[in-house]
Order: C-alpha cells, then sequence, then structure tokens
C-alpha cells in the first residue's frame, strides 16, 4: 500500500566515516577493545531479597508441607526409640484447607501413627497410634485390644523380651475401660468426662474424636489417661526417620542451658559411634 504523500518523513544525513586506526610498526604490539560483557554485580537489596526468598520457601514447606520432630519418649518403642528424628507429612491427614485445593487429603486411619496437639496443652506435641476412629467401640482384655467385638493382632505392641505378662500387669492399664481410674496418672477432665461414653464393657469413640494409644502400653501414657483427640489437634505423620542418635530417656527434660550446652558437646564427640545408621532413612510404619 502505498503512503500517504503528505506524511512527514525524516531522514537522517550520514555520518561521516570513521578514521582508520593507524597501521602497527613492524614488531609493535597491538590493543583490541575487550568485547567480553562486564559481570554485572549484585546490590545488597538483591542479595537480601535472594535470602529472603529462600527463607520464606523454607518457612513454607516447614509450616505447611513437612516437618521435623524428634522422639523424647519410649511410648512408641520398638517402633520408634528416643532419639528419632522425624520428617512429618503435614498435609495428607491434617484438617483440609480450602486455600489449597489441589492438595490430596484423606481422612486418619486406624493404625496410622499420628502427630498431634495433646488435648488440653496446644504446645505439646505427641506421637501415638492411631487406635479409634469415631463410632467405633474399644476395651482392653489382659492387654489385648478388642476393637468393635474383634480381638486385635498388634505385632508392634508385644511386650519387650525382658517383660512378662505377670510382671508389667496394670488393671486400669491392661482391661481399660472396666477399672476405676481413682489413683491413676488420669487428667481431672477425662475422669469426669470417661463414664459418659462407655456402653456396657466398651468405650464408644463419639464424632470428631479419635482414640489414641502408645505401641509401648506400659509405658506410654496415651488416651487412657487424657482422652481423646480432636479431630483439628491432628497435625500429621511421620514419613521418614532422618537421623536417630542415642539418647537417654530422660534427656529431652534437661531444658538448663548448661545440660543442653553439655549435651551438644556430647553430640558432637559421639555422632559417629552413637548415631543408630541401620534407621536413617527408615520408613516409619
Amino acid at each position: 500500500m502505498a503512503k500517504d504523500s503528505k506524511q512527514a518523513t525524516v531522514q537522517t544525513a550520514p555520518a561521516p566515516p570513521e578514521p582508520a586506526a593507524p597501521a602497527a610498526a613492524p614488531g609493535e604490539a597491538t590493543s583490541q577493545p575487550d568485547l567480553k560483557p562486564a559481570a554485572v554485580e549484585e546490590t545488597p537489596f538483591e542479595a537480601l531479597a535472594s535470602v529472603c526468598s529462600v527463607l520464606v520457601v523454607g518457612l513454607f514447606i516447614l509450616t505447611f508441607l513437612a516437618q521435623n520432630f524428634v522422639i523424647p519418649s519410649g511410648s512408641m518403642e520398638k517402633t520408634l526409640l528416643v532419639g528419632d528424628h522425624l520428617v512429618v507429612d503435614r498435609i495428607t491427614i491434617a484438617p483440609g484447607t480450602a486455600w489449597m485445593p489441589l492438595v490430596h487429603y484423606r481422612e486418619p486411619k486406624r493404625g496410622d501413627i499420628v502427630v498431634f496437639l495433646k488435648p488440653g496443652e496446644p504446645d505439646l506435641f505427641l506421637v501415638k497410634r492411631l487406635i479409634g476412629i469415631p463410632g467405633d467401640h474399644i476395651h482392653l482384655r489382659n492387654g489385648i485390644v478388642i476393637l468393635n467385638g474383634v480381638a486385635q493382632n498388634e505385632p508392634q505392641a508385644k511386650l519387650h523380651p525382658e517383660e512378662s505378662p505377670k510382671d508389667v500387669y496394670s488393671p486400669y492399664v491392661d482391661d481399660f475401660p472396666s477399672v476405676s481410674p481413682y489413683g491413676e496418672q488420669v487428667t481431672s477432665e477425662w475422669e469426669v468426662d470417661m463414664p459418659n461414653h462407655i456402653q456396657g464393657d466398651d468405650l464408644v469413640v463419639p464424632p470428631g474424636k479419635y482414640f489414641m494409644m502408645g505401641d509401648h502400653r506400659h509405658d506410654s501414657l496415651d488416651s487412657r489417661f487424657w482422652g481423646f483427640v480432636p479431630r483439628e489437634n491432628i497435625v500429621g505423620r511421620p514419613l521418614f526417620n532422618y537421623w536417630s542418635f542415642k539418647t537417654p530417656d530422660e534427656q529431652m527434660e534437661k531444658t538448663g542451658i548448661g545440660q543442653r550446652i553439655a549435651w551438644m558437646g556430647h553430640v558432637v564427640l559421639h555422632f559417629v559411634s552413637d548415631t543408630r545408621w541401620t534407621r536413617t532413612f527408615h520408613l516409619v510404619k
């Protein structure tokens, strides 16, 4: 299409040719301009922004996706040992959220090992095995869990080799809930509420609640002592053990600065010898 003849045009005059560089004399060195692009230096603000981005991503992962926990007691032996460090999935069985619609959620199932906030103590994380879901009828006879009328086969809850049923038998623990909790380490709230959920010989799990027990049944303060776990208290489930270090049962109770420094020194000195290498990346189940 022909251009409008009335449209103004602007032309530039050709630039005069640049003078040629003088030829170098024989044997004289010549210099050529450096054609490499100059390195771009990162400004302090850009460096700070990069660090903040990494921190934000890490905080998001630790808050919403996965988190590490350390086992402080022997209530889950032999499944979990004191000093096991776990990576916990905080998505799959945590209460669903509308702002993450693409994430797969499922309800907690019997047999799941679960990390949750202890009822009545919102800052205390515990890990136990889920025994009963809403509507389940539960009681124990001689330490055997009877779930909805069926005795459960629980190899993970077998007695330790050095234990015998006669030596470790405890009426309240092994024949729950048929024995009075009087004199046991039962919270006052659970002592009052427990009778409301007993039907015949069974404890019935109410809607929205779960019944938890440790695998080491005679060394576990669990739902038998403080009651049901609300659905909203469930945080996630352990995936694998990324590091396990031989740790005394009472170590986690030593919170003094001097005690912590001494323990850190012990870990450094005995890292190789006291790390349970066979449990590294051990799947939790």
